[in-house]
Parts: C-alpha cells; structure tokens; sequence
C-alpha cells in the first residue's frame, strides 16, 4: 500500500473541502514530505486519480476576482469515506507495511473510536510475536548470528526489528489506555489542519504547476 492514497483522504476529509494546496500544505505541516512519498507531483496527481474513481468530488470553484484559472476544491464522498476508514485499519493492524504508512495512519487514529484502535494495535501485536516465532524456527537468537554465517545477520536484524515493534505497540496501546488523545465520539479533536492563509514553517518553498490553481 502507498501511504500517500490514506495522508490525501485523511487530509481532504479534515478540511471537509480542500484544494491541492491547502493538502499539501498539511501534508508538509506534518513532514509528510520528508518521511513518505507525498511529493507535490504526487499529491495533486492523486487528487485527480481519486476524483476519477469517486472517491473524491472535484468541485470547479470561479477565479478570483483578480484573475487566474479556477480552482479546484476537492471534497470526500461516501465511498471516499469507506475507502479510507479501510486503509487507516489495514495500515493499523499489519506489521509488514513500511514506516510511512503506519506514520500516516498514526496521524489519523483518532478518526476511530478508542476501543477499535486498541484492538487493532493487540492484534499487530499478535502478528508480530507469531512472525517472529515463524523466524525463530530457522534461527536461535541467543546463539547469536554467526551460526548461520553473515546470513544469520539477515535473521538477527528481523528479530530485532520484530522485538522493537512489538514493545513500541506495546507502549502506545498503555497510553491508549491510559487515557491518552482524543478519539473519535469523546469530544473535539485535535486540530491538525492549517488554516486559509496560515503560515507554514514547514514549507519547502518549491511551487507545483498547480498551485496557482
């Protein structure tokens, strides 16, 4: 899965409506650009894509009185909304996913409610442990790796990753249920979006094609 599907929908659907710039903009708020794919390129090419799929309503906005081509205001649709409450599990749940899609989908946990999250993250848990239980058949940790010559660094480095995954989790579902956050039904969320006009400290300065429009 490419993180940059669920961070688009994710974003679109906290403004309610938004232009390729007001995401990307977020997007780069949160560093997106800098640990995902969310390149400006990609970003307005999968505004246009998820569009084209309807997961996205592309609505023409007039251009401003002081000329330009309109803009384009994208907003969420039912099956947009489906499309991403799906990801945002899938990339809670799997182990096996790359950094930057669970970083996306930690960036939008709080759109389930608190006790879905916590069974998503014990069941990850679960996967792991039994991954590395399917590892551990070919290779004894406390051996070391040399028993399988520089090969065995391959398994030492799945181990590892494995025990670190597994305790991180473990982590965040205690202060998950510690009362940690806001959860979606318990009262007003965090607010992660700018605002029109707000300043971005993050911005890489680099305009797209597309963001006059």
């Amino acid at each position: 899965m490419s993180a940059i599907r669920l961070l688009v929908l994710g974003a679109v659907r906290q403004h309610g409506r938004a232009h390729g710039y007001q995401v990307r903009n977020d997007l780069e708020y949160w560093g997106a650009h800098e640990w995902s794919n969310a390149k400006p390129g990609s970003i307005y090419h999968a505004l246009k894509q998820m569009a084209k799929q309807g997961l996205l309503h592309a609505h023409e906005i007039a251009p401003s009185t002081v000329g330009g081509p309109p803009r384009t205001e994208y907003e969420i649709t039912e099956k947009g909304t489906a499309e991403y409450l799906s990801l945002l599990r899938e990339s809670l749940l799997a182990h096996d996913q790359k950094p930057d899609v669970l970083s996306a989908a930690l960036g939008f946990m709080v759109d389930l409610d608190r006790e879905e999250v916590l069974g998503l993250l014990q069941q990850r848990v679960r996967t792991i442990r039994q991954w590395r239980a399917a590892v551990t058949d070919h290779y004894t940790p406390e051996d070391g790796p040399a028993q399988l010559g520089h090969i065995g660094e391959i398994m030492n480095f799945w181990v590892h990753s494995a025990d670190a995954g597994a305790e991180w989790t473990q982590g965040l579902i205690e202060r998950i249920r510690g009362g940690a956050y806001t959860f979606a039904g318990e009262g007003e969320p965090f607010v992660g979006v700018l605002t029109e006009g707000q300043e971005n400290p993050y911005a890489t300065g680099q305009r797209h094609p597309e963001d006059t429009r």
